[in-house]
């Protein structure tokens, strides 16, 4: 059996364009028309590839590699072997970014499953609906009576857009996903297994049993979100759940209805957000955090992983523990536990 190779480089650069995408000089004396094919970790990089590094624990990588260029932090330029070229960065990371995204642009967001363009055979595409030119739906998928999509968005094989749902331009929505009540703007990226717009999980409560809450709201999902596999935003009840622009939701999160989520967050797996619940502009929370209801979580605020909020959180607060608390008392609080248990076992072993 051969082995595929899922991301083959689109082009090969010359040192001299790798600079110019990183916005940096090369050093002179240094060949700029020398090319590179691809790119690769230190360890496996080989003279035609381009590397990163700024990270102290891949010190002896960085002495190891073969890249043929390496985009290194000033602090281990001095490191890089003397048969790679080092492009010094104060982010190599973002300029790596830069760089892959010219090598491999067919990474960057789910396609076509079909390798198709168009409506392709097999896909359920309502007469109603209105597709702006270049939209690709891939066989399997659905989309709805009154729905429209606009120029370039690919819906890959069995999405489902319900009736009336609007897509911008240049979307990608993959494989499985599913979109109701919604209306996403340009430029959004959401991944396989994504489900958008279902019910809020509405109750009225009572010892007779619990009656089901019609939710009426919708889901809004402003231009440059990326909405990772298998996460679930439920529409609002009887207001809109928002999701900011430029947001990144990472798989497995749960965004209860009425949530109002700023620009240009960043939510890590296995998130939940129960509903009514807000995070102002540039929040971070850490995976597998929780937020309880009809929280207002500030500006900037950042929540450690396995955090436990049942209270609002300052404008650029750091939080973390469980129940979440300022970072500083949490620390102290966890090194006075350890000290406590420490003389306890050490009183133990001298009783």
């Amino acid at each position: 059996m051969s082995e595929p190779q899922f991301f083959p480089a689109a082009t090969s650069l010359d040192f001299g364009e790798v600079a110019s995408i990183s916005g940096l000089t090369l050093p002179e004396g240094v060949d700029a028309s020398r090319r590179v094919t691809g790119a690769a970790a230190l360890e496996h990089a080989g003279p035609s590839d381009v590397a990163y590094m700024d990270n102290p624990k891949y010190t002896d990588a960085l002495a190891a590699t073969s890249a043929g260029l390496c985009l290194v932090s000033p602090r281990f330029a001095e490191r890089v072997p003397a048969g790679t070229t080092a492009l010094v960065s104060p982010a190599p990371y973002h300029a790596f970014a830069r760089v892959l995204a010219r090598f491999f642009p067919a990474a960057l967001k789910p396609s076509s499953v079909f390798g198709s363009q168009g409506v392709a055979p097999g896909a359920f595409v309502h007469a109603t609906a209105v597709l702006e030119a270049g939209v690709t739906v891939d066989p399997g998928a659905v989309v709805g009576p009154g729905a429209e999509i606009g120029a370039d968005t690919v819906v890959a094989s069995h999405a489902v857009i319900g009736p009336h749902v609007r897509i911008g331009r240049n979307c990608s929505i993959g494989a499985g996903a599913t979109l109701q009540a919604t209306l996403v703007g340009n430029r959004v990226i959401i991944h396989p297994g994504v489900r958008i717009g279902q019910d809020g999980f509405g109750f009225a409560m009572s010892p007779k049993g619990h009656m089901k809450v019609p939710q009426i709201g919708r889901v809004i999902i402003q231009d440059d979100v990326e909405i990772g596999a298998n996460t679930c935003i439920d529409r609002g009840a009887s207001r809109d759940t928002v999701i900011g622009e430029g947001t990144k939701i990472d798989n497995l999160v749960q965004i209860g209805h009425n949530v109002v989520v700023g620009r240009h967050c960043v939510i890590v797996s296995q998130v939940g957000i129960a509903g009514s619940s807000t995070l102002e502009d540039f929040v971070v929370l850490g995976g597998q955090v929780g937020l309880a209801g009809h929280l207002t979580i500030g500006m900037g605020a950042q929540i450690a992983a396995q955090s436990g909020v049942a209270g609002d959180v300052p404008r650029g607060a750091k939080y973390g523990g469980y129940p979440a608390q300022p970072a500083l008392n949490w620390a102290r609080e966890s090194a006075l536990l350890k000290s406590l248990l420490a003389n306890r076992s050490k009183g133990r072993s001298q009783g």
